[in-house]
Parts: C-alpha cells; structure tokens; sequence
C-alpha cells in the first residue's frame, strides 16, 4: 500500500507539533522516522493511524490514493506495534495473537481452525512455534516484542507501524531484533514506518530514513544520502559524530558567502587525519590542508579511541576517531603536538524558515 501525507499541521496549543509535513511511502517500503524527543515523529505516526487527527483543514492522509484522514483507526487496517508491547497478561501467546481475528463482526471472523492456521503461521514466522501455551511473565522482552508483532500482522494489515519497538530492550536484544525485522518486512513487503530515535537503528534496516525536528522535516533520503550529504546543519550533528568549526576552517567552499541563510562547517571524526609531522608537498605541488593543534586526551574504551584536541591557531575544541590499532600504533600522549588533515570538510545552510501559518496550510 503506498502512504501519503500531505501539508499536516498539528498543534497542541501554542505548541506546534506538526509544521507543513509532506511524505510519500511506496508500496513494500520501510522508512524510520529519525528525531529527538519532541521533533514530531510520533504525533505523525498517531496520525496515520487514526489515534490524532490534524488540525481542521490542515492536511490530509492518503491511503493508495484515497483520503482517510477522517476515517477511524478501526477501519484503516493497520498494525501498530508499541515499545511496551501491550499484551494481555491473562491471555496465552497464542490467544494474544489471536485477539485481533476473534473480535472481528461475526461476518468477517475466520473459523477456529482458520484462526489456528493463521496464529500458528505467525509463530513460526516470529521464530516461536512452541512458545503458543506460554503467557507472556513467562517470556524474555525479545520475545515478548515478537509476539507483539504477530499480533499486529495476524489481521493482514495493509501497512505496519512501529513506535519505538526496541526501547525497551537491551542493546544486543536490540541489534537482533533490527536484523530480525528486516528479514520480515522483505519477505512480507509490507509498508512499514518506523519511529525512532536511535540513528543506528534507523540508518541500518530502513529503505529511507526522515529526518524530523521542530516539527518539520530537514531531509529524506537512503541511510547513505543522509549520512554522506546532510543537507543541515541538524542533520550533520545528529547523525555520526562530527566537528563543528569556525570560520577558520580550510577548504571552505568559495561559493557559501553567497548564501543567504546562516552557514555552518563540519568534518567528522573518522575524517579527522592525524600526522605526527608536517605533510610534504605532494607531486602536483599542493599539500593537503592541514592545522597544528596538541594532543588534550586520548580515550580507549570501546573498539574505537578518541582523541580530544584543541587547534594552536585558535583554540578550537576538535575530536578524531582512531582504530585501537592505530592508538596503539601512534601512542599518542597529552601535550603532544600534531599536525591535522581534515578531509571531506562540509559547509550547509540553516534549514529554510517555514510559510507563517494561515489559510495557505488547507488544501
């Protein structure tokens, strides 16, 4: 089923939730949305869903090309699978999963050995055939999680969402699940949207990721567009770790003066190149940009070191990722003083400021 939105605006308020939101999902796609606490992720999910409407006359929400954004979650066939799962604790594994096809009018309900067929499909879909006798105290959070979400697919729901499904799970639970759910979502091809606020979560399972603060959305694009190319400065900062610097920063491009919205810098860690000496003029006569800075401290814990910097020149507080290998390698003590070559170095706008609201927001 393919997904669209269109111009919503939300609000609570004075506070504006949703801010002109325009999104398209194509059949069969997974896309997470990517954000801090109180960006808008989950109000435009509840939205989809039918649990929160947009304001009057501010948006609409499109199903395969027809309109339901007044239609009732109960009629938009939809999975939803929260973070705290939700199960009933008096209802069996099976008779979770089961739920939604034996409430279903008398016309539309599928007889028990349908319901039988289509429960126990799901488990063993969800890599839980034995578990059906179980009750859910009697399951690790994984688990639970995994009955969550057959019982969001037992009623072949045209489009499957998740509100932060994994938050509740420790970080290797975490991982296996993400790895797990992409297996699903591709066989199935269902369209699913993912909210998140766990950038390695969304950069590794989803088809595109939407990146949303302040209520707006600052860019969509694959894991890889969004990571190479932010297209603002929020999305350089919270996507990876990155440097922000000053007006000092070599290799800025010419053309930013002819901006006209504030411009901002960055280089990322891993793009930080650390020297112990001054690099020699290459073959063509240019050498590298480069900048001298002392060596503050070098942290080792994790499979990756950090070294924090400060540039001679001015002062400035820069970070550089090195391989434990190359730690070990380079030995690199406070005090030192070394030499940097920034590679990859961006420049980008600030995001454009919104159209004031108004009766342009109805369509």
């Amino acid at each position: 089923m393919q997904l669209e939105v269109s111009n919503l605006r939300k609000t609570f308020g004075r506070f504006v939730a949703l801010d002109g939101v325009n999104l398209r999902v194509e059949s069969g796609e997974l896309i997470a949305l990517l954000g801090p606490s109180g960006s808008g992720k989950t109000t435009l999910l509840r939205i989809i869903a039918g649990l929160e409407f947009a304001d009057p006359r501010a948006g609409v929400v499109r199903f395969d090309g027809q309109d339901v954004s007044n239609r009732p979650v109960g009629a938009r066939s939809i999975g939803f699978v929260f973070q705290n799962y939700a199960l009933f604790r008096h209802m069996t594994v099976f008779e979770n999963v089961a739920f939604g096809l034996r409430v279903r009018p008398r016309a539309r309900r599928p007889d028990d050995a349908a319901i039988r067929r289509r429960v126990n499909e799901l488990l063993e879909l969800m890599q839980l055939p034995e578990l059906g006798g179980r009750f859910p105290a009697e399951l690790s959070g994984g688990q639970r999680q995994r009955v969550a979400f057959a019982r969001a697919l037992a009623i072949d729901p045209q489009l499957l969402l998740l509100d932060e499904p994994f938050g509740a799970l420790d970080a290797k639970v975490r991982k296996e699940l993400r790895r797990w759910l992409r297996a699903v979502q591709e066989r199935l091809k269902l369209t699913t949207v993912l909210v998140t606020h766990d950038q390695d979560e969304a950069l590794e399972i989803a088809d595109r990721v939407v990146l949303m603060n302040a209520g707006r959305i600052e860019q969509i694009g694959t894991p890889q567009e969004v990571y190479d190319h932010p297209a603002t400065p929020f999305v350089f900062e919270f996507l990876g770790e990155s440097n922000r610097l000053g007006s000092a920063a070599p290799d800025r491009p010419a053309a930013a003066a002819e901006h006209t919205r504030p411009l901002h810098t960055y280089v990322r860690r891993h793009d930080v190149i650390i020297h112990r000496h001054r690099a020699a003029v290459a073959v063509n006569g240019a050498a590298p940009p480069q900048v001298e800075a002392i060596v503050r401290r070098v942290l080792t814990a994790g499979s990756i070191a950090r070294v924090e910097l400060s540039r001679t020149d001015t002062g400035e507080a820069l970070e550089a990722e090195l391989t434990r290998r190359e730690e070990s390698d380079y030995n690199l003590r406070p005090g030192e003083h070394v030499f940097l070559e920034l590679r990859n170095v961006q420049t980008v706008a600030e995001a454009a400021a919104p159209p004031p609201a108004g009766p342009e927001w109805s369509i």
